[in-house]
This record gives C-alpha cells, structure tokens and sequence, in this order.
C-alpha cells in the first residue's frame, strides 16, 4: 500500500514522533501502543509519508490473518520483495505475532519493521520475550497539553480550557467540527471497549461497564477493591484482575500512597484517574459546562495528573508520583518524587483558594518543595 500522497494539513504533529524516526533502520523492530483512535496511524502514515516501497498491513483484516498464518522466510521474502518498510497494524489480532516479527527482524535486517496495537495486555505480552534486544516500544497517548498547544497556540488553548476538561482530548474530539458527544459516544461505547470485551478474562461484561461507571463517580477519592466489588457485585481478585486490564488498555491509571517515614500514612489504598477526562465523562453521560458542575474540582485534578503524566512520558522524565494522606485526614493532592526530592502540589481549579501543606509531611519529607497549582498558573507543570 502507498500513502505517499498522504494530506498532513490537519495534522497535529505528535512528540514522539521525532524520536522514534531517530530509531529507524537500525536492525531494530519499532513497536507502537496505545489505545484506539489516539492517532497511532496517522502518526505512521505522516512518519512515512516520504516512502513509497511500504508494505502495510492491518491485522483487523482477515486477508492479513490468512497470508500472515504459519508464516516463513519464503512467505516474509515474497511480503517484503523490494520494501524497506513493513508496517502491521492493529498487530496484537495475528497469533503468535511476536515469534512471527523475530523471523522478519532476523532474516530480513534491512528492512524496518513497525508493528502497532491498541491492547497493550495483548500486544506487548506477545512480543515481549520472542522481540527481546530487537525492538524500541513506545506509547501513544491522547493529545498532550503541550502538543495542543504548539498547533493551536497558547491562548486558544487556555480559551478551550474548559471545553478540554469536560471532552478530553483524543485527536478527533480536539479536531472535530461537530458535537465532540457524538465522538465520545463512538470511543466509549465501541472503540475502547473492542479490545477488552473481546479477551478471554473478561467473563462479565455489564460488570466492567457498572466497576469504570463506579470509578468515574470516585474520581479522585481512594478506592479499594473490596469497596468497589460491593459497589458492582464482584470479588477483590475479580475487580483487581479487571482493573489491570484497564490499566493495560489505557483508560485508567492508579496513583499508589506515598509511605515511607510515618506509621500513621496510608498504605493500601489507591486513587484512580482516566486517561482522558472526554471518555470519563463519556461513561457516566455528563457533559454540563464546568459552570454547572459539582466535580470541577475532581476534573481538574484528573486533568493535571493525566496531562503531567503525558508529559513525563515524552520528555522521558524519571519520576515516581503519588498522592499523601495520613489517617488523621492530613492530605496533599500529588507528589513526585525526582533524584531522591520530593515535589508536593495541591490541585485546586479556584486560584483564590487557600492551600497549605502539612507540616507533618514537610518535617517527615525534609527535601522538598511545595507548590499550588491552579487555572491560572498550570502552563509549566504540563510543559509549557
């Protein structure tokens, strides 16, 4: 397939994409995960979009199912005759794909394999081991603040702020003309829901559905496993089993307890966040303006941590975050911690609002730094 000609006039052009065109023809397999719909095609299409003797594939389509079945040096000669470039793409649908892309990464050096996927729990665990020492895996996520903001600019981004914490900020939603509802609709209910009601483990569907409703509604309070299996009618095993799986789709993420100095911190619970604010919404159906909503508050913390984790993600920051709270109530909203220093932030979207931290953490966390984080002064935290 050629793509040659493909139109990158609406394109918002995607951080790592420099990175990994600084990894190709190296003998080394590039693998791109992500969830569905967060652009990791048109990210690959406008990566190549200079080559002609591309060999692209889909492993949605059951032709690629057949031709890839029992493949051989023969039949991987015949696929990549004259090609530089051989991309599969929703790869994790082709059995055995890992041992499958080691044949094609070993005989065949000169020519740059990509394979991509939208389940990381099924992709990555088949190509882990067979690709050890032959690939570069990277992950896309939805539009990062500061990619929105190089295209768009930094006022309309900050005029959109609002609009951002209620849609999100999957690339169609962002760049979609129409009702970002009808979008979200499509995301929520089909897209990010393919992958994981098609896997073998999940054995109680309308469950799952009922345990991310649970999450959306506890969005930024504590949670734990045997709490939300009353909430939805499962056992802790169950709702931690279908949480990672979550997790590994890349609609949510935990953030664990900071405990390391005082006896009294809590230890066992953990605070859940979304991916993206457009698809939480999306799953409990609210899509009023922030003006009239009683979670604005909850938004804007899933909004930073999500969006500072983007950012740490494509910056390759090295950092461990978390939130702290103690059993007497005492609490900071998030902390990372970097080269052996604590980085505490209390989250609040009213800029007048009055913050202070606790001196129980500043005395038991003596290498630190605090800062409050509001609508007006956010910009740096996300990178820009």
């Amino acid at each position: 397939m050629y793509f040659c000609d493909y139109n990158r006039k609406n394109m918002i052009p995607r951080k790592i994409e420099s990175i990994i065109h600084q990894k190709l023809f190296q003998g080394k397999a590039i693998v791109l995960i992500g969830p569905r719909q967060s652009g990791k095609t048109t990210l690959l299409r406008n990566l190549f979009s200079g080559f002609s003797d591309i060999r692209w594939m889909n492993g949605d389509d059951p032709e690629t199912g057949i031709l890839l079945d029992g493949v051989t040096t023969n039949r991987w000669k015949q696929l990549v005759a004259g090609k530089k470039i051989f991309i599969l793409d929703e790869a994790q649908r082709i059995p055995d794909i890992g041992l499958k892309l080691k044949l094609l990464v070993d005989e065949f050096p000169e020519v740059q394999v990509v394979a991509s996927g939208s389940s990381a729990f099924e992709l990555s665990s088949q190509v882990n081991e067979p690709l050890t020492g032959r690939k570069w895996e990277y992950t896309l996520l939805p539009l990062s603040h500061l990619e929105r903001v190089e295209h768009f600019g930094w006022l309309e981004e900050r005029q959109n702020l609002s609009q951002r914490l209620i849609y999100g900020s999957y690339p169609e939603v962002v760049t979609y003309q129409g009702d970002p509802k009808e979008v979200l609709r499509l995301l929520a209910d089909s897209y990010l829901y393919k992958d994981i009601l098609s896997w073998e483990r999940i054995k109680k569907p309308e469950k799952l559905t009922r345990l991310l409703q649970a999450l959306a509604f506890q969005l930024g309070n504590e949670v734990s496993f045997h709490e939300l299996g009353q909430l939805v009618g499962l056992d802790n095993q169950t709702v931690e089993s279908y949480i990672h799986i979550l997790e590994q789709a890349y609609i949510i993420f935990r953030l664990p307890p900071l405990s390391r100095n005082l006896r009294n911190e809590i230890k066992n619970k953990r605070k859940i966040y979304f991916y993206d604010n457009g698809i939480r919404n999306a799953i409990i159906a609210q899509y009023q303006p922030i003006e009239l909503r009683q979670d604005v508050g909850a938004l804007w913390e899933n909004f930073l941590i999500s969006e500072r984790k983007k950012y740490l993600h494509y910056a390759s920051i090295a950092a461990n975050s978390f939130f702290w709270r103690t059993n007497s109530q005492q609490e900071i909203d998030y902390v990372e911690e970097r080269d052996g220093k604590f980085f505490a932030y209390e989250i609040k979207w009213n800029a007048k609002s009055k913050i202070h931290f606790p001196i129980t953490f500043t005395q038991a966390y003596p290498q630190h730094e605090t800062r409050f984080l509001n609508k007006d002064n956010f910009e740096d935290f996300l990178g820009g």
